[in-house]
């Protein structure tokens, strides 16, 4: 029988040390619990980085993958299938943009939205041949790929890892001012979270976003709306921007899309945008695979028919509304939007992690300080309830005193 022990240390001995997890190995997942090798049950608070907003297992997400696996997995875009058309349309309608093009993981959709952008620029726009530039934020994270890590100001996510790719400037979030004084003649587009995940659940202020889209109107300029964590239910809307009613020309999706049975990711955006691709532009062998595309239409079913945006905006503002009430010395402050909350503390967060897992709680720590709490939006009332009880001791706890 597999031990958490034995995981552990093939993983250490194997496994190349990109990632610092919790040493908790899980082993089965249904809802919002998960068990470790030993079967111990704990509740997940971080759904994968929002990437099981349905829940772990969801049965209707069972189904329509074992169903399309039986039948056909993979095509590649070298010919057509029988699910793609139908996610597409979907897709399109759901979110209200005329075009998608789907891809695998968060990244490839952000470097997909990148070179629609610039090929927008040049052809749409009129920008000099290889002269695009894109602003994007302080504090973002819109992935892994040495692009994307171009323009982070995050020194670990660079280090070693130049030269970087050009065309990238960096200005402060939630700063209207900055956009404005950044944008120029070679401007193609503002790449932005609307609320920024992997920076600590950072909310900018009210109207941010909106003045960011009028500025991008002014200036033709593309708003490109990173969504892949805040997106598809969890701020308790379908996507974050539409707090504010803002329609970015481009959204990157992903996560969620597939309720973490698969890797699914997409952009969605305007024909004018997405129409700037022709055939072998642009491409993945597995982007808009049959079972990617069955798991993605069955997953956007299963977050409108059981009311998951409604759930995430009730049960996340009862969540914050008790975390407020809980007097602890650790705690700065507590930030977020739907069930999406971040606990902004004093000192170092993972040792809370470490001790909200003995107490049966997964939470990941973030920036250091933050401790990140995103459970699946399937959770019912009494388990936040229960949740709770075990996060009000952790957080006042005189042992973490320092």
């Amino acid at each position: 029988m597999t031990s958490t022990k034995e995981c552990i240390k093939l993983e250490e001995k194997y496994g190349a040390r990109n990632y610092n997890p919790l040493d908790v190995v899980i082993s089965k997942g249904q809802g919002i619990w998960v068990e470790d090798a030993e079967g111990k049950r704990y509740m997940d608070f971080l759904a994968a980085y929002s990437a099981l907003n349905q829940g772990h297992n969801h049965p209707r997400l069972v189904k329509a993958l074992q169903e399309q696996a039986e039948k056909l997995a993979l095509t590649s875009r070298a010919f057509r299938n029988d699910q793609l058309p139908y996610f597409e349309k979907e897709l399109c309608e759901l979110t209200g943009y005329e075009m998608m093009l789907p891809m695998n993981s968060g990244a490839e959709a952000v470097e997909t939205a990148i070179k629609a952008a610039r090929k927008w620029g040049e052809k749409i726009k009129g920008v000099g041949k290889n002269k695009s530039e894109i602003i994007t934020c302080s504090g973002n994270f819109h992935g892994r790929t040495v692009t994307i890590v171009s323009f982070s100001d995050e020194e670990q996510y660079r280090d070693g890892f130049g030269p970087f790719t050009p065309g990238f400037h960096i200005i402060e979030y939630n700063n209207v001012e900055a956009l404005k004084n950044a944008i120029n003649e070679n401007t193609v587009a503002f790449l932005v979270e609307p609320i920024q995940g992997e920076g600590g659940v950072v909310v900018p202020d009210e109207g941010y976003m909106q003045a960011c889209e009028e500025i991008c109107r002014e200036n033709n300029v593309l708003l490109i709306a990173d969504e892949i964590q805040s997106g598809l239910g969890r701020t308790g809307k379908m996507f974050a921007c539409d707090h504010e009613n803002v329609k970015p020309d481009m959204i990157t999706i992903g996560k969620a899309l597939s309720g973490g049975m698969y890797p699914i990711s997409a952009v969605v955006g305007s024909s004018e945008v997405l129409g700037v691709f022709n055939p072998g532009d642009h491409g993945s062998t597995y982007g808009g695979n049959p079972i990617a595309s069955a798991v993605g239409r069955e997953s956007l079913q299963v977050l409108v028919e059981e009311k998951l945006l409604e759930r995430s905006a009730e049960l996340g503002k009862y969540f914050h509304e008790k975390l407020e009430t809980i007097d602890s010395p650790y705690v700065d402050f507590i930030r977020g939007k739907g069930l999406w909350i971040g606990v902004v503390l004093k000192q170092p967060a993972r040792p809370f992690c470490k001790a909200l897992m003995e107490k049966g709680i997964l939470a990941k720590d973030t920036h250091g300080n933050v401790i990140r709490i995103a459970p699946p939006l399937v959770i019912k009332k009494e388990e936040i309830d229960q949740a709770f009880e075990a996060i009000e001791e952790v957080l006042t706890d005189d042992s973490f005193k320092q």
